[in-house]
Parts: C-alpha cells; structure tokens; sequence
C-alpha cells in the first residue's frame, strides 16, 4: 500500500519554529553559560521518549505539581529540562523531573531540552546535584543523599566534592553525616519537616536510655526544632559533654604541710601562664609562712 507524503514546500516558505519561544530569556542564557552544560543541543523533544531514572529530588507536593502544571498549561514552559544522550541512543533526564511530572498530567506531548551527549557520569550527577540544589523546594535530606552518592561515584574527598559542587567544605562534611543516617531517620524528617541541626545534634548524643528515647519522639514528629531537642534533653537528663575527671580526694587527717606540699605538686602539673604561675607560688609561700609559725 502506497504512503501518502505531504506535499513539498520551498525552503523560502518553511515555517522556522523558535524552541526560545514562551522560555524564560534569563534561565536560558544562565543554563547556556554553565560550564556544566557547555556543548548542549536545545531541542524539541517527545516526553514518551524521556527516559526517566531516580533522580536526587524524591519528594513531591501533588498540589504544587498540580499548581505547576496549571501554569505550563496557561503559560508553557520557562525552563528547559536538561537530557543526556547514552550510550545506548536514550534520552536520560538528568534535570526537570518535577516539570516533566507536571506535564504529563496535562498530556502534553513534547517540550524544549538541552540535550548533552558524551557526558561523564561524575559531570552528569554535578549538573544533577547543581540544578536541583539551585532551588529552595529541594529537601536537605534529598541534597545530602545526592552529595552521597557523587562521593561513592568519584571517590572525591571532602575538599574535592566542594570544588566540584561549588558548597561549603563544612556544608559538604554536614550532609554525608545525615545521608549515612538510617533510613527511618531521614523519613521522618522529610515527613514532619525536622530542622537538619536536630538529627545532627541527636546523633552527637551518646548511646543510652536519653538517645532512645528522643529518638522515638522524633519518629514521632515530637522533635522538630532545635530548642525543642533541647528542652527534651534538659528535661530528659543532663547531657554528659565528655569524660569528667574527678578530683582527687584529700585524705582525712592530712596535715597542713602535706596539705601544702599536694598543692605545690598539683601546681607543677598544670599548664598556667608565667604571671598566673608567679601569684600562685607567692601564695604558696606565704600559706607556709603561715603555718610554719
């Protein structure tokens, strides 16, 4: 059976389509001028053919999504979603997954992508991590298990991931702590919004009836700010800070000379400045003087 083709038109009268349309001007320049994104291809791409794996983003509002498909429906898409071509010819998301969510809830067929080909994977999870990380919406929970999860992939140190993520090395240090937590943690975090320096501090606890106990009150949504951890501890118990060394007993019946010569012995061992060390040996001598009379 013979196809039906379109008829042929002349190049003067094809109709140019701007992909640019409808984008935000802005985003576009910024997201061409990254370096990470140095070499993309902006096109036009069907979503059924996006391939779409976890991403470092794993919490979604339904009722933002919805507000946010509503408002590709009215207004298009600003902001383009970022691919990557692999090996295999697939198109892989590597950015956008919550504008790809809300499209298909609108049915929407295709949209503007940068696609990016030839990428490594380390470049591929710093644009990821660089992206996401960009927007307030995105759970510390989520940020710190994508800072994770680059250090398993390359190797990098500390030093190394901050370069390459562009964040604080104390930032960097802070996150792999709480992305190492336990995953009954974590959820419970995304799940009552719990501030990150809670698990931080809660962790610091030492292990006993205090740490289980708070910890139960987290799971439960009971421990969501700082001051309230704090309370609980106050509460709870006094949190021991480190080892206390006790000081040493005086023996009973000891004599004022004994008493004296403890004291010198004791002076020797501490680390005190000259001055400091001059008024004590001064009132040393002149507690013996004392006594000697």
């Amino acid at each position: 059976m013979a196809k039906d083709f379109a008829p042929r038109v002349s190049k003067r009268k094809r109709k140019t389509i701007d992909l640019t349309e409808g984008l935000d001007s802005k985003v576009v320049e910024r997201l061409s001028g990254d370096r990470l994104l140095q070499g993309a291809k902006l096109d036009e791409v069907f979503l059924k053919e996006i391939v779409v794996k976890e991403q470092v983003r794993t919490k979604f509002n339904d009722g933002s999504l919805k507000e946010l498909s509503e408002n590709i429906k009215q207004n298009g898409l600003i902001q383009p979603l970022v691919l990557h071509k692999d090996k295999l010819g697939r198109l892989v998301l590597i950015c956008g997954e919550r504008r790809y969510r809300a499209m298909t809830l609108i049915n929407k067929e295709k949209c503007p992508c940068f696609i990016l080909d030839k990428k490594s994977e380390q470049e591929l999870m710093a644009i990821q991590f660089s992206e996401n990380s960009s927007r307030e919406a995105l759970h510390y929970i989520d940020k710190a298990d994508g800072i994770l999860n680059y250090q398993k992939a390359t190797k990098a140190s500390e030093r190394k991931i901050q370069a390459a993520l562009g964040i604080s090395k104390s930032e960097v240090h802070r996150s792999l702590m709480i992305a190492k937590m336990g995953k009954k943690i974590k959820e419970a975090a995304k799940a009552f919004n719990i501030e990150k320096y809670v698990l931080l501090e809660l962790d610091a606890l030492e292990k006993g009836a205090l740490k289980t106990k708070l910890t139960k009150m987290l799971y439960k949504g009971e421990l969501t700010k700082r001051a309230e951890l704090k309370k609980a501890i106050k509460d709870g118990g006094v949190l021991k800070a480190g080892k206390v060394k006790k000081a040493p007993k005086v023996p009973k019946g000891l004599t004022a000379n004994a008493f004296i010569k403890t004291l010198k012995s004791q002076a020797k061992t501490k680390k005190l400045d000259k001055e400091t060390q001059a008024l004590l040996n001064q009132l040393l001598k002149e507690t013996q003087n004392i006594v000697d009379m």
